[in-house]
């Protein structure tokens, strides 16, 4: 055989294992347990929401009235943490609170972060602070883009004490409108449950652990035994860092996709997204030239070996590689198809995943670049040029 239907052949073992071996991560069908729904009344527990919020006004009025109309039987409240914004995000809050009232709303500014801290961990520890003074039994940690349906946050608490979970995360549906969103969006995630199986972090004995930082539903207590944010203060990737600390600290946790939960961030262009990714895929693989290569290597064996296997197969009359690339590729549509459905995307947009792919390892590539030139994880403003990886998990 020759040396691309090699090839080809390594990347059809892989999307092999991938298929049945990786925490069938390529199903969707991880959401909240109907099962644990079941709260009496008079047990709902006390609820504070976090929301750090740093120069959002654009989505702010989208997103807050949601929190603020949640139907909750229990006490629950809002606590947004002005993060040094310069678009009047604080005191448009207190004007949408006036205007469609609800759940009762604090707004609050920390000032700017301590040294080692990262600006979202910084006010999350703000605002974490000013709820534990009113004794709430969960935290609900979510970014100023998220909007959730009505009964989100009953659903959410329903499922954590119905399921005896120390934390709860939905990955919002992310906002899918352009080209580029329809391209990139529903690949994000696909990419993210491949690397972190929501099986395998599900399982009482769990295999990997991570949550969706825009909508963390936590238990007080676990947050004081895990000392977060103290504790993941430096971290870019902090939904990971926080579901590895509350997972040190033996506590149960459960991440699945999100119903009620979208986000209305909007990434209409490719640079949008770039920056997107590129901010933290660097600190994803611990800032280490080594693991950049393997990655690197990797995408390239698994994703783009199989088109170009074919492609060169037909041109040059290899019909080893053109099998096995085709299969290959097929598989790999294959496993993307129920992401797709999900996002409500047509199905045709399968067998476009190699080329998704290559955009993500050039956003990686460039995530590694911006880190050695000084300008790694950017972010309003701020720039964390060393920060630390997420730990161990």
């Amino acid at each position: 055989m020759s040396a691309i239907a090699w090839i080809a052949t390594g990347s059809l073992a892989a999307w092999g294992w991938l298929l049945l071996g990786q925490g069938f991560f390529w199903r969707t069908d991880q959401r909240l347990p109907k099962a644990h729904a079941r709260v009496q009344p008079g047990d709902w527990p006390r609820v504070t929401i976090v929301v750090p919020a740093r120069d959002e006004a654009e989505v702010l009025p989208l997103s807050l009235p949601s929190l603020l109309s949640q139907d909750y039987p229990g006490e629950a409240e809002v606590v947004l943490v002005d993060d040094g914004s310069s678009d009047g995000t604080g005191k448009l809050a207190g004007e949408l609170a006036s205007r469609y009232g609800g759940l009762p709303l604090t707004v609050a500014s920390p000032g700017e972060p301590e040294p080692g801290w990262t600006g979202k961990l910084w006010a999350l520890r703000h605002g974490i602070g000013l709820a534990r003074a009113r004794g709430p039994e969960f935290l609900l940690l979510t970014d100023a883009d998220i909007a959730h349906e009505p009964d989100s946050l009953r659903r959410l608490v329903a499922a954590a004490v119905g399921g005896d979970l120390d934390l709860v995360s939905q990955m919002a549906r992310l906002r899918v409108a352009s080209f580029w969103e329809r391209l990139v969006v529903p690949a994000f995630v696909y990419f993210f449950s491949q690397l972190y199986p929501f099986r395998w972090i599900n399982r009482r004995r769990p295999l990997a652990t991570a949550a969706a930082g825009g909508c963390v539903l936590l238990r007080t207590s676990m947050a004081e035994r895990a000392r977060v944010p103290d504790s993941i203060r430096q971290a870019v990737i902090d939904d990971v860092s926080l579901a590895r600390a509350v997972r040190r600290a033996g506590g149960r946790i459960w991440l699945g996709l999100a119903e009620r939960v979208d986000s209305i961030r909007p990434y209409p262009r490719l640079a949008d997204l770039w920056r997107m990714v590129s901010r933290s895929a660097y600190a994803q693989l611990r800032h280490n030239p080594l693991v950049l290569a393997g990655t690197v290597a990797g995408l390239a064996v698994v994703y783009l070996a199989p088109p170009v296997a074919l492609v060169a197969g037909v041109v040059g009359g290899d019909t080893a590689a053109a099998w096995t690339g085709g299969i290959a590729w097929a598989v790999m549509a294959g496993t993307y198809l129920p992401m797709l459905r999900y996002y409500r995307q047509p199905l045709w947009l399968a067998p476009t995943l190699p080329f998704t792919a290559l955009l993500y390892l050039l956003m990686t590539v460039d995530s590694a670049v911006q880190h050695y030139r000084g300008r790694g994880a950017a972010w309003k403003g701020r720039t964390y040029a060393r920060p630390r990886p997420a730990p161990d998990r």
